[in-house]
């Protein structure tokens, strides 16, 4: 599979404190790749520094080859790169339909917004059921669905979804997991954050694990399944 995202030596600072030191990975074209590691180990740094929201004090972040250094955020998300936020972030006052209007608002075609919108209420019918209903009075559950549903909107290349199971109720973890494997069955590229480590490499095909601001281990997803280290530190 050739290189969609490029990761070069990232080193990313939150005023004198270095969040990122030297990170670097690869996510190929229609790739799941899973990036696990404890809290404060600089995963969600990564994506936020990848979609453009940090900038990096040095290293480089290439998509198709093309650089992304000094690139906004809008054109990032413009590009391909979209990211279903930590906390889902959905816009409380809006309604189903309009959050995911929000997620459209690059794109001029009216006609494909609608493509676009009933893909989202494909994968999720419950945000067809509540589609007038205010973003803010969905369950947690609903609002991670109309979270991953707006992203969706932009049909990226490479989605960014940092702990999509946050908070879940193991049936809809599994459900969550399930509309991952359709999504990137569909052809999209995945960048997994997840804190269900188990979960996260099953339905990845590689993974990346970090710590204190590096990457300390990669290799197929399975191998870190069965990797004794990972399992003690990681896995339970």
């Amino acid at each position: 599979m050739s290189a969609l995202l490029e990761v070069r030596d990232l080193q990313t600072y939150y005023g004198a404190i270095q969040a990122l030191k030297g990170v670097s990975l690869d996510v190929a074209t229609g790739e799941i790749v899973a990036l696990i590691g404890r809290n404060g180990a600089g995963k969600s740094t990564l994506l936020n520094t990848i979609s453009g929201l940090l900038r990096p004090r040095s290293g480089t972040v290439r998509l198709e080859g093309r650089p992304l250094e000094g690139v906004t955020a809008d054109l990032i998300v413009h590009r391909g790169i979209t990211q279903v936020p930590e906390g889902r972030k959905i816009f409380g006052i809006l309604t189903v339909e309009e959050n995911l209007d929000m997620g459209a608002f690059l794109c001029r075609d009216a006609s494909e917004v609608a493509v676009r919108k009933e893909r989202a209420f494909t994968l999720f019918p419950r945000l067809r059921e509540r589609r007038t209903q205010l973003g803010g009075t969905l369950s947690g559950g609903e609002q991670q669905m109309l979270a991953i549903g707006r992203a969706l909107m932009m049909a990226p290349r490479l989605l960014l979804m940092d702990e999509p199971s946050l908070g879940l109720a193991p049936a809809l973890v599994r459900a969550i997991f399930q509309v991952i494997r359709e999504i990137n069955a569909a052809g999209t590229a995945v960048l997994l954050v997840e804190q269900n480590a188990r979960m996260a490499l099953r339905v990845a095909q590689r993974g990346y694990v970090m710590d204190t601001g590096r990457v300390v281990l990669t290799g197929a997803a399975r191998d870190l399944l069965d990797d004794e280290e990972v399992k003690r530190a990681y896995l339970g």
